[in-house]
């Protein structure tokens, strides 16, 4: 057979072939894209987890299981990157440590995303991978909702639209850095400008017009701005930030209205630190602290 013959390829072959192929000339999103990738860096490999891949109701996973995990909870788990950069594949280490810290499995959620998919595909997309996570047996309570910066903020909207919806919650949320108002209004916005080295008003600008824009969405909905929202009625709940990011004023205002809402709230501030500490899993000490004390909190609120 001549190297030119046409053969047919698998459907994984092709999407090799295009992988391959996109390495033209980029665009801006492309680069920020790529740029933020490299974000797995920051933390280190933990050991004794295992890795594996998933189809999660459609929706690509990763599950991490760290050796001799209790397997009858589990966390679920959404990346940050304001629903445009970032991607499953750069959490999977973080994700690790915190699994580890905890002592159950958790799975990654690699949800679709902005421009390309606009609100509320990535809710959606966390909310099917729940489901998933029922279908595999795991009782809605012994399921921990957890995210960072939109991640942050997706593991508080699923929850609140399965409340709305009269559906089984989870056992708790974890939610670090959440993106709280899409306002952009808070004081720390400015306040905090010179020592948040991630997160800035026009990149908070840029993933909002690419995530809600030319859509119905207003950034005072009350499905996606969580400062706007009624908090009522959610499980036990862990808002954490660090000090020094833009956000830590939307956040501080999350964690205190959770609990005007009557939620079982504990905040963690993490002094000195940058918008989703977690991202340094592993080799920043201050990360670690305070992975350690979420983990404390998730165990004893789910009695393990």
């Amino acid at each position: 057979m001549s190297t030119s013959d046409a053969v047919e390829l698998s459907p994984e072959a092709l999407a090799f072939e295009n992988l391959l192929q996109s390495g033209g000339a980029p665009s801006e999103l492309d680069i920020r894209r790529n740029a933020t990738e490299n974000l797995h860096q920051a933390a280190s490999e933990p050991e004794g987890v295992t890795y594996r891949e998933v189809n999660a109701n459609g929706v690509f996973g990763i599950w991490a299981e760290p050796l001799g995990a209790n397997t009858d909870f589990v966390l679920l788990h959404a990346h940050a990157g304001g629903s445009v950069v970032t991607s499953a594949f750069v959490d999977r280490k973080l994700a690790g440590h915190i699994a580890k810290a905890v002592g159950i499995p958790i799975l990654v959620v690699d949800f679709r995303r902005a421009p390309e998919h606009k609100y509320p595909a990535q809710v959606d997309d966390v909310e099917a991978a729940f489901d998933w996570l029922i279908e595999q047996g795991y009782p809605p309570e012994k399921i921990v909702t957890i995210g960072h910066s939109i991640g942050g903020f997706l593991a508080l909207a699923v929850a609140l639209r399965r409340r709305d919806a009269g559906k089984s919650l989870p056992g708790a949320i974890v939610s670090i850095s959440p993106w709280a108002d899409l306002g952009i209004a808070n004081e720390t916005i400015e306040s905090n400008a010179s020592t948040d080295k991630v997160l800035s008003r026009g990149l908070l600008e840029f993933f909002r017009e690419a995530w809600i824009g030319g859509t119905d969405t207003q950034v005072d909905d009350l499905k996606i701005n969580l400062n706007s929202s009624d908090l009522s009625g959610l499980p036990p709940t862990l808002v954490s930030w660090g000090t020094y990011e833009v956000l830590a004023g939307e956040d501080e205002e999350l964690a205190e209205r959770l609990e005007a809402a009557g939620v079982s709230v504990e905040a963690l501030p993490v002094a000195g630190a940058q918008h989703s500490y977690v991202w340094a899993a592993g080799r920043v000490p201050e990360t670690d602290r305070a992975i350690q004390q979420i983990a404390t909190w998730v165990r004893t609120t789910l009695a393990l």
